[in-house]
């Protein structure tokens, strides 16, 4: 019960239904809020315990400063949670443990229990190994259930053993288009009372639903498990971007083109920590499956989150998505009362501005590494030349011939070139070069719900196909759409078979390429590229292009709109300019070009408006946590607490709780610590975190061998997060990681200074050795240290490895947070200084003093790092709120929450 200091419990009539709610009009200076602050608002009013959550609390929201630094700490409430399998396995993993310590502890299991509602969408484990064939898809899915047995039987067990947690089964969607079109409320009703639909989830990319009016962001599972139990997240009130939009997108530009010009713009000006709010006339000329996919790419612009207002839109979508009219009423009736609905005239008090007239967005794409970095389509070819250069070998860029003979030298005019003769399995030959696109794929959730540029990809194949057009053959070509609904409109409006011809068959419903589940490439082209060395392309409808993360074949990749997907399939490299260059010819000879197959925007919203219903939502959604026949027929244990199988290489009891006690020890400094690995900028939690295939020379490989399993059956590491075994062996081992302290060295290498002259060594091998040795470790990085999706296992895995500390120039919030709730200690490098400027090499032995001032109820501004080589600086702590620091003190944000929940 809210202690109603500011009498704002009130009462709202929509038809024949009554609800709670508490007004926001109560608080002086609500009405000029944004949008998201007046959402935290309402959480607080309704939330406030007179303990965590105060009137000072509430007065200083309603009174916030938009210009001030954020400084204010609030317990912000998510109304439910969201999750993802890969994340979601070892949240519950987690969860179970926490059954079994309370039980140690003398504790009732039961305590642990979702507190809010739980929703994990199975949607990670889904590889597009087979494609290009009409059984594609019900091959990937038998390979899935195949793999995945282990996990999917403790999941369902979860869904029995939890109240209020639900799994939505594999071959079903996308989490976040299962969110946006069927799980989301947008006004949530509960006990009586009706509020804000809020929620954080596990995947950065739970910004997403941030386009139908609904605030919530991405958070590490450990933070998940907390809201789960309970626990309120401790934030500081941000800093709000207002983003104005003006205008209309031009014919022929998509959400694709303007969402990576926003994200270019967010990313240059600055949004780390900070919420960015649409506003502006343009948001009402932006659809629902626009603001969607902005909302989407939130983590790539750097922000907490993106979001819009309710309007009109909001409740359209609503309505077609098929949620019940009294909903609907609901979200209309509540956003009006309380100052939630789009005002296109208003202009709230923002921290700071930007301003996007929509008329000015061109055709883009973004890469060849990072999300941020656009390029005009019209320039991608000469941009890619010069960009290829940081691929190639030096024989390359020199002009030699570096290989046998039969292999022809660089290319003139100072273009990289290796043409190299492939010979298809039947018999048939091709050449492929520098620049091969070797996989398009139309995946990921920011795109794949949108059904303009769904729509406009598969026009592009239908008139690809008329001209007599097909992919190249080098080209590893998919589809994995975010829900049924997406081939349920293809099938209607008798586009399936169009895209089928190109190629992009149906792989399955899930992320596949954007999280590295893309696949193997084909054997004669994954051994062309590795033999000869040749700087090879993917294309994908993505978010996330991070370098080693699509592919281990592949070096360069490019995020791009799902017709222009089709399109450089159909070209096949990133030489070609698609915007003036042929695509192919069509049956007479005749060149065909990409205006010649480029649909109109009447052609898209005609199909979007025929073969697009509410029917098809209804029917995809009727019955979503029940599975199909494999689902419902695994053998699953029985009991409140998991009977662990010792034999399983899937799912093993972690060991965070080992030895605790009801009281947690006092912190301690930290002395005679080595670096484990001295990193560069942007080194982002794909970087740290295990993803990806597992290769058999690596420690995780040679510990599925020792346990019996078959390289053909190693799955990839999302798969197994619910084994710490494997997890721990896969940190910092991502094929692209570049370990200064190990030059020359690419993957997860340090050297290990336990032994004489410190040989170069494993991270994992070393790391045992340094903590045999009781020798704690750190990590040296530079800015923007671990950026990219909301892994927990980068945090778990770090931890695990024995590092006590990070030392970096800046933090992405999502990590620098989940270490914290690892028990790891976050420190910055004063401004202006870096390891290099302080001459660290990652050969010193350091020591950490003052960290034991936190026992004292404070935290620390900064500490004392010292080195053996006479180096010292004070580093900033960035343990940034009280209730962070409430975690570091426990040894974690689990150890926390447990000891709190036993002493109620």
């Amino acid at each position: 019960m809210s202690a109603n200091s500011f009498d704002a419990r009130s009462t709202l009539q929509v038809g024949d239904e009554s609800y709670e709610i508490f007004r926001l009009d109560k608080v002086e200076g609500s009405a000029r809020l944004p949008y998201s602050l007046k959402v935290l608002l309402e959480n607080l009013l309704r939330t406030e315990d007179g303990a965590n959550i105060t009137a000072d609390h509430i007065r200083a929201l309603g009174g916030w400063d938009s210009q001030a630094q954020p400084s204010q700490e609030i317990q912000f409430t998510p109304a439910r949670v969201i999750m993802q399998d890969f994340t979601g396995v070892p949240c519950v993993v987690d969860l179970a443990t926490m059954r079994e310590a309370v039980k140690e502890l003398g504790g009732d299991p039961a305590k642990i229990n979702p507190l809010a509602p739980a929703e994990l969408v199975i949607d990670h484990s889904v590889i597009a190994d087979k494609f290009g064939t009409k059984d594609a898809f019900g091959q990937n899915v038998e390979l899935e259930y195949g793999r995945n047995k282990e996990r999917y039987q403790f999941l369902r067990w979860g869904q029995t053993a939890f109240d209020e947690f639900k799994v939505v089964p594999p071959g079903t969607g996308i989490v976040h288009q299962v969110n946006i079109e069927h799980l989301a409320r947008t006004v949530m009703v509960r006990g009586g009372q009706a509020y804000p639909d809020t929620l954080v989830g596990t995947d950065s990319h739970t910004t997403m639903v941030n386009g139908l009016g609904v605030l919530g962001w991405g958070v590490g599972g450990i933070e998940a498990e907390a809201a789960m139990l309970g626990q309120p997240v401790s934030m500081l009130i941000p800093r709000v971007v207002g983003f104005k939009l003006t205008g209309e997108l031009k014919p022929g530009t998509t959400a694709t083109d303007l969402v990576l010009t926003i994200t270019e713009m967010l990313r240059k000006h600055g949004v780390v920590g900070k919420f960015v709010e649409f506003y502006g006339e343009g948001v009402a000329a932006t659809s629902l499956a626009n603001r969607a996919t902005i909302g989407n790419m939130s983590p790539e612009f750097g922000s907490t989150a993106a979001i819009f207002p309710i309007d009109d839109e909001t409740l359209n979508y609503l309505r077609l998505t098929g949620r019940d009219a009294q909903q609907v009423a609901l979200v209309e009736a509540y956003a009006k009362e309380q100052g939630l609905w789009l005002d296109p005239a208003a202009e709230p008090d923002f921290s700071e501005k930007l301003e996007l007239d929509l008329s000015t967005v061109v055709p883009s794409i973004a890469g060849p590494k990072r999300p941020q970095d656009r390029i005009v389509l019209a320039e991608a070819a000469t941009q890619f030349e010069r960009d290829v250069l940081n691929y190639v070998s030096d024989a390359d860029e020199a002009g030699e011939e570096s290989f046998p003979a039969s292999d022809a030298p660089a290319a003139t005019n100072g273009v990289p070139s290796r043409p190299t003769t492939v010979t298809a399995p039947d018999g048939s030959t091709y050449e492929i070069d520098h620049g091969a696109v070797t996989v398009a794929a139309i995946t990921s959730c920011t795109n794949t719900s949108n059904p303009y540029v769904m729509v406009a990809a598969a026009l592009v194949a239908k008139k690809a196909v008329e001209k007599g057009l097909t992919r190249k053959p080098w080209v590893k070509t998919t589809l994995a759409p975010g829900s049924k609904v997406v081939t349920d409109y293809f099938d209607k409006a008798g586009l399936t078979p169009y895209l089928d011809k190109v190629g992009f068959n149906l792989v399955g419903y899930g992320c596949t390429t954007c999280i590295g589940n893309s696949g193997p490439l084909p054997e004669e082209v994954s051994k062309a590229v590795n033999d000869h060395d040749l700087a090879v392309t993917s294309v994908l409808s993505g978010n996330r292009n991070f370098e080693g993360r699509i592919n281990p074949d592949v070096k360069m990749n490019y995020l791009a709109s799902p017709p222009l997907v089709v399109a450089y399939a159909l070209a096949g490299s990133m030489k070609v300019d698609i915007t003036k260059d042929a695509l192919g010819t069509d049956q007479d000879g005749n060149p065909v070009h990409l205006k010649d197959i480029w649909p109109s925007e009447a052609e898209v919203n005609d199909v979007v408006a025929n073969a697009i219903g509410e029917d098809m939502f209804n029917k995809s959604y009727q019955d979503v946590f029940a599975g199909d026949a494999q689902w419902q027929a695994l053998s699953i244990p029985t009991g409140n607490t998991f009977e662990w199988d010792p034999q399983s290489t899937y799912v093993r009891k972690p060991p965070y709780f080992e030895g605790m006690a009801m009281e947690p020890s006092p912190v301690q400094d930290i002395a005679g610590a080595r670096v484990l690995a001295k990193l560069g900028d942007s080194v982002t939690t794909d970087h740290i975190s295990p993803a990806g295939a597992i290769k058999a020379d690596t420690p995780a490989g040679k510990y599925l061998t020792e346990h019996g399993v078959e390289r053909r059956d190693f799955n990839s590491y999302g798969s197994r997060r619910g084994n710490h075994e494997v997890m721990i062996r896969g940190t910092f081992a991502n094929i692209r990681l570049r370990n200064q302290i190990a030059p020359g060295t690419e993957g997860g290498f340090t050297r290990d200074f336990t032994q004489e002259d410190g040989p170069v060594s494993f991270i994992y091998d070393a790391s045992q050795n340094y903590q045999a040795a009781g020798t704690p470790l750190v990590i040296l990085a530079g800015k923007e240290y671990g950026s990219g999706s909301s892994r927990d296992w980068a945090a778990k895995g770090t931890a695990l490895l024995g590092v006590k500390a990070v030392v970096a120039e800046s933090y992405e919030r999502i990590h620098r947070s989940n270490l914290i709730g690892m028990g790891v200690l976050p420190l910055q490098f004063p401004e202006g200084q870096t390891a290099e400027t302080l001459g660290l090499t990652g050969e010193e032995t350091f020591a950490v003093s003052g960290v034991t001032g936190l026992n004292d109820g404070t935290t620390p501004r900064t500490v004392k790092v010292t080195t053996d080589s006479g180096v010292e600086f004070d580093a900033v702590v960035r343990i940034d709120t009280p209730g962070e620091a409430d975690y570091y003190r426990n040894g974690g944000i689990m150890q926390y929450v447990l000891r709190s929940l036993l002493r109620k």
